[in-house]
Order: C-alpha cells, then structure tokens, then sequence
C-alpha cells in the first residue's frame, strides 16, 4: 500500500503557518516554534509564503483559534495566495475540517507535515513500514473528516482524498488490518534486531548509540568517526533508517556507534511508538553520545526534547557523554564551554572539520572502561606472538621487560577476549 500521506510532483505549495501561544508555554518561545515549522516545510518541499499567531487562554474546541482570528488570517492566506495552512500543533479531525471550511484551502498540522517528511526520507523496507504504521495510527481517529477509500489519494503534501466508498465502517476495518499487519511484520524486525544484538554481546562490543535534536550533526559526526557513508545534509530529518559501524579508539577498545533518528520538539507520540523497533537500539545501548548543535539559539530547549523523548522510551538514566558540536561556528566555542563547565562529561567538537576528537576519544574510552577487565599479564619473552596480540585488543596500561624469563603487563581486557590470554593470568596462576 502506498504511503497515505505523500508529496506528488507537482509545482510548490504556498502555505501559510499559524502559531498559538499560550499562557502556560513558559520553555519555547511560539516565533521560534514557528520558525521550525517554517524549516519543516522547507524540507518537504513547501514555500512559506506568511504567517500569523494568535494569544489564547487555551485552544478552541471547534477551530483551534478563534473563529474571528480564522477569518483574519484566512484572509491574510489569500492575499499571499497560499493554497496550505500549516498549524503548529496538532488538530482533531473535527477542528481541521471546520478550518478548511473558513480558510477555502487545505489545513495541515504540524503532525501531518512530519509524517510527510518521514514519508520521503525512509529508504529501508522497515523504515516505510514504520512511517506507514504512524500514518495510519494517525488517520485513524480522522476517518471521519476524509471519508476515503484508502488506495486513493490525491498526492500531495498532507492530503488524503478523492472519491471512495461511501461506508466509514469499511474505511475503519482497511485501516486497522494493515495496523496489524504493519504491526506484526515489526515484531519480526525487532525479533531480528534482538539476534543481531546477541552476535555483538557475544563479541563483548559495547554499543554507543548517538542520539540528538534532529540536524545537530550526528550523521556527520558518525561519518568522521568511523568513515561510513551516511547522508549527511543541513535539513531536518536527513535520515531515519539507522547505522551501525564499528570504531576502534586509540586505546584498542572497540565500540559499536549506532546512528539514530533525529528527535524535534512536538515529536509525535505514536511516531515513537511506530520508531520502537529502531529506537531500541537506544534503549539497549550500554551508553548514549548526545550530540548538540552549539551554535543553535534554542539548544539548550532542544537538549530538553531530546531528553522528554528518551524518557518516553525509558533510556534517559543511561550513561550520557554530551557532545556539543559545530564549534566551528561563528561564536560557538565560547557557548560549548559555557556548556561543558554545566555537564561533568562533556567534550566539544566540530565534526565536520574532524577537531577535538582527541579529547572525544579519551571521554569515550573513560566511559567505556568499566566493560573492560583490569588485569596483570605475564607472558614468556619468545612469546611474540601473543605480545602482540596483547597489544592489539587490549589497552596496555603498564608494561615490564626486565624479567628474566617473563614480561609483565597491566592491561584493560575486553571479557571476550579473556579465554586467549588464560595461562598467562596472574590472577589464574595464583588461583584466585
């Protein structure tokens, strides 16, 4: 089935964005949210073309804003010539319609335009699996207002529509088999990834997943780590399906980085929940790196919707190095550390220059060290061989020559790589 939600070719919408501050929004400023939502509909391929708030106590039932401010700004729309509304946050299907009715032009919420862009950026099968089961999720409850066949759409952005059949009932029970069926082919994604994740337990790799607001450089930093190919863009969302590559630090610890989806404020809830199967290698890290776009004016917010996300999946409390990146920005390296004095384990790069890796490196390998086995060695000196074993999979803390017979070593061993190393044990010969 085709994705219900999805840009056609066709030449470039016009819309019009509508923000709602309220009284009790005290984190996020509505201008700085709309200026998102204006950067959402960029990535989707939308012109922006005006924009309008309105000051309310709380949303109305029927239209969101009130019904004299719809009209304002109805007209507004239409001087601009905008053919979409965009409203920051999300709508029933019952407030969208009445909407559409006093603006004469489609109404988008901020959910809809989101799924959209996950819609064009997914690129694996699980991926638009996951996208479609969210669109799904999403349409459900708004049946009412499309009354459509599900195989038909209009193909555009947020737009579901044309002719259909006439029952609502038949829409609802289309809808909620290919819930799931959606559902049941992610539950054999997961049972996959659980496999996948045992082979790495059995290697002893830790996993380091990279986590962050979305477009603060973690594809970037990832592709300069490790030297993957993930793309890496100055738009939102950039990629979803996740990566995962091996780094060696220069103290021979291996670790598992694990490219993730980008998190943004106002993330849909049942986004999360259709992204378990891949944010479950969040869940599962041994340790989160956080990347923040230093430069950003509201980055200290963003750091907040990233955490409000990983406590919804329940992997805020995990071990956390912040990465505060893109130093190489115009005042930046003063605001990284202003911010690395806030956060005990902090360090502060620019991963697309490659610069202050060093210090990356030592933090990671800091944090990863309780993995390892701090051990004593002793091994024969004609024993190359297995010196220079030593030497490639462990980090070699001390090291003595001068025995006669023996070179002693202390050393941090990966517990997978224990067995190799077993008759020249101190701890083994002693017999403790």
């Amino acid at each position: 089935m085709k994705a219900l939600i999805e840009t056609a070719d066709k030449k470039s919408e016009r819309a019009f964005l509508v923000g709602v501050e309220l009284r009790s929004q005290t984190s996020w400023d509505v201008a700085d949210s709309l200026e998102e939502l204006a950067e959402l509909a960029t990535t989707a391929g939308v012109e922006v073309v005006g924009q309008g708030i309105q000051r309310l106590e709380a949303p109305h039932s029927g239209t969101f804003i009130g019904a004299g401010k719809a009209e304002e700004f109805a007209k507004a729309a239409k001087e601009a010539n905008a053919d979409t509304i965009l409203f920051d946050d999300e709508l029933s299907g019952a407030q969208a319609r009445n909407l559409e009715e006093i603006f004469g032009a489609k109404v988008i919420d901020r959910t809809a335009l989101i799924l959209d862009i996950f819609a064009q950026r997914a690129r694996t099968r699980e991926g638009k699996m996951q996208v479609e089961l969210a669109q799904l999720q999403y349409l459900m409850p708004r049946l009412t207002r499309y009354w459509t066949h599900l195989s038909r759409q209009r193909g555009s952005t947020g737009s579901i529509g044309g002719e259909g059949e006439s029952q609502l009932e038949a829409d609802r029970r289309k809808t909620q088999e290919r819930i799931e069926k959606i559902r049941t082919e992610l539950t054999l994604v997961r049972r996959q990834r659980s496999t996948q994740r045992e082979g790495r337990q059995r290697h002893q790799w830790p996993l380091a997943s990279i986590v962050g607001y979305t477009n603060a450089g973690k594809s970037t930093l990832l592709n300069a780590l490790t030297g993957a190919e993930v793309l890496a863009e100055d738009m939102l969302f950039a990629t979803l399906d996740p990566t995962t590559r091996r780094l060696r630090l220069p103290s021979n610890q291996n670790v598992l980085l694990s490219d993730t989806v980008g998190f943004i404020r106002k993330l849909p809830h049942g986004l999360v929940e259709a992204f378990k199967a891949t944010l479950e290698e969040v869940v599962e890290a041994d340790l989160l790196i956080h990347v923040v776009d230093t430069s950003h004016p509201n980055a200290p917010q963003q750091m907040d919707a990233v955490n409000a996300v990983l406590s919804e999946i329940g992997a805020l409390d995990k071990p956390t190095l912040m990465v505060f990146n893109k130093i190489d920005k115009a005042g930046a390296t003063e605001l990284a550390a202003m911010y690395c004095q806030q956060f005990p384990k902090a360090v502060a790069v620019s991963a697309r220059k490659k610069s202050g890796f060093e210090a990356l490196f030592a933090e990671l390998g800091a944090m990863l060290k309780p993995i390892r086995d701090f051990v004593e060695i002793r091994i024969p000196h004609h024993d190359q061989k297995a010196m220079s074993r030593l030497h490639s999979v462990a980090q070699v803390v001390e090291q003595d020559y001068s025995g006669g017979q023996e070179a002693r070593f202390r050393v941090r061993l990966p517990p997978h790589v224990r067995h190799e190393f077993q008759d020249y044990l101190v701890e083994a010969r002693d017999g403790h």
